[in-house]
């Protein structure tokens, strides 16, 4: 337990310093920042420490400052993509299932088949080092994973159109399970030595892999969501949120922990689990379990995502590096080139069915705000590639990608929103509002109202039935399936959910005002 000190203390003095950063960025008002990019540089300083600490044989931190894909499996990431679905109900997700589906599943096969198959044929011209089929394609899959965090803090600081907004928030999400889905099957495809199979049934077999699992995981994800409604709605834990917290906490890692028993992708069962648990399960929850559960996944969330953006800064000292400029630089040009050949011809073909437009500017801005994160640093040093220094070729190209779209491309982001979105920049003036691209103050200024609503039988149909021109899915799941596994208060139900939240809000006034700053004059303040 002891050699684990260091290393465990050192994961806290990480977190630690970054909860402080993140702080004086908003203290300071430095909005133009998004966090991920204060956090990595954060990171590549404190490499940089440690690696001098070393060479002066001051400590030995070497095993610490190492990150460790199965911890990031199992334990970062699973909260940060349960957390991605359960807010999901800030828009209309479901309205827009099929542009989303279309983006994350078609447009990250697209950019995976481009990157990978650039990679593979110029290997075999001289141009790069050469990587056999597969592994061309395993790393054209993980460098194809968005990252959400900084993509969504670009559109919020754009003020989008809403539908739009939702749009890119789902295919971002959904983007990060489909591109560790795709990674698995080229993986999956290398350990069954596939060299003595032709072409067509090797994608035949990927194909059908694929399906297998996205299809197989999202059902599992779902109806294990569907089953956890159902039990809250019909045990009645609300006057118990203890026990009701702890439930929710159960079902939200239940599905990941199936999935990956069953040789299914966890991630892709854990974020429609999240994205069901939202729509229904939430709403049979207590009003004080509804700000705990959001509140909770958020922390956790923000500092699973924090520590992983520390590590990778950290990355640059602590990994055994092969870098090959002609190999970054193509990649580079190519993970670009995919991810246009992604966005412009499906959002194109999407104008043909959409009442809300994609403009050529908003084309180009989700373009641009197409970075790399967590994700594909991870997978990378997850895959087993062999010899060695293949491994280390990718991780390095993998960690030089992720930081120049972070620091380059994420950093550029203010002068491009002054520059292409000149009207709104212009109104935002008027109002002397400035753009925002800090994710943890905008979470954390108020709860979303509307996801803590309760309403009753009658208000339920007159607000959602009667004055909505519902439409497919949205009037199935407005007439039939939220009433099915959500639950309908009474108003005695929604006075005790009162008489709770004023209860503990009574309580947290008394010990306030009994501590040794309380005085009268804060007294009169807070009223």
């Amino acid at each position: 337990i002891s050699q684990k000190a260091p290393g465990q203390l050192e994961v806290c003095f990480k977190e630690a310093i970054c909860i402080i950063l993140v702080h004086l960025l908003i203290r300071y008002r430095l909005h133009f920042l998004p966090e991920s990019v204060a956090v990595v540089s954060l990171g590549i300083l404190m490499g940089a420490v440690i690696k001098v600490i070393e060479f002066k044989k001051l400590a030995n931190w070497k095993e610490e400052e190492m990150f460790r894909p199965n911890m990031f499996f199992l334990l970062l990431l699973p909260p940060i993509i349960f957390e991605s679905g359960y807010s999901l109900h800030k828009g209309n997700f479901f309205q827009n299932i099929g542009s989303i589906t279309l983006f994350a599943v078609f447009g990250t096969a697209i950019s995976a088949f481009v990157v990978g198959g650039g990679i593979y044929f110029l290997g075999q011209a001289d141009v790069i080092s050469k990587l056999n089929m597969t592994d061309s394609f395993a790393f054209g899959s993980l460098i194809s994973a968005v990252d959400p965090v900084a993509t969504i803090a670009i559109f919020n600081a754009l003020h989008v159109d809403p539908v739009l907004n939702m749009l890119v928030f789902g295919e971002s999400i959904l983007n990060d399970a489909v591109s560790i889905v795709l990674t698995n099957t080229a993986e999956g495809l290398t350990r069954k030595h596939m060299s003595d199979v032709s072409g067509w049934q090797t994608f035949s077999q990927a194909l059908g892999y694929f399906l297998k699992m996205f299809f197989g995981s999202a059902a599992l994800g779902t109806l294990t969501g569907l089953i956890s409604a159902l039990v809250l709605k019909h045990i009645d834990l609300r006057k118990t949120p203890s026990l009701e917290f702890g439930m929710m906490i159960i079902f939200a890692y239940l599905p990941y922990g199936l999935a990956e028993g069953i040789s299914l992708s966890g991630i892709m069962a854990i974020l429609f689990s999240g994205i069901v648990m939202s729509h229904y399960t939430h709403h049979n929850l207590s009003p004080v379990t509804q700000i705990l559960m959001q509140q909770t996944l958020r922390t956790v969330a923000f500092l699973c995502e924090t520590c992983v953006f520390a590590f990778l800064g950290l990355s640059i000292f602590s990994f055994p590096h092969k870098f090959e400029i002609s190999f970054v630089i193509w990649c580079i040009v190519l993970v670009l080139f995919g991810r246009a050949v992604n966005i412009f011809p499906l959002s194109y073909l999407l104008n043909f069915f959409r009442d809300h437009k994609i403009t050529p500017k908003m084309m180009f801005i989700m373009w641009f705000s197409g970075l790399r994160g967590a994700i594909p640093y991870a997978l990378s040093l997850h895959l087993g590639l062999e010899p060695m220094e293949k491994r280390q070729l990718i991780g390095t190209t993998t960690i030089v990608i992720v930081l120049f779209t972070i620091l380059l491309l994420g950093g550029s982001t203010m002068p491009l929103i002054r520059l292409v979105d000149i009207e709104d920049a212009r109104a935002r003036r008027r109002s002397k509002k400035d753009v925002n691209l800090s994710k943890t103050e905008k979470m954390g200024n108020a709860i979303e109202s509307e996801h803590l609503s309760e309403l009753t039988e009658e208000e339920y149909e007159a607000h959602y039935i009667r004055q909505q021109d519902l439409k497919g899915f949205m009037w199935l799941d407005a007439k039939y399936l939220n009433p099915f596994f959500t639950r309908r208060l009474t108003q005695e139900d929604l006075h005790h959910g009162r008489i709770q939240m004023k209860s503990l809000t009574n309580k947290w006034y008394e010990e306030v005002r009994q501590g040794p700053s309380g005085s009268e004059d804060d007294e009169q303040e807070l009223f």
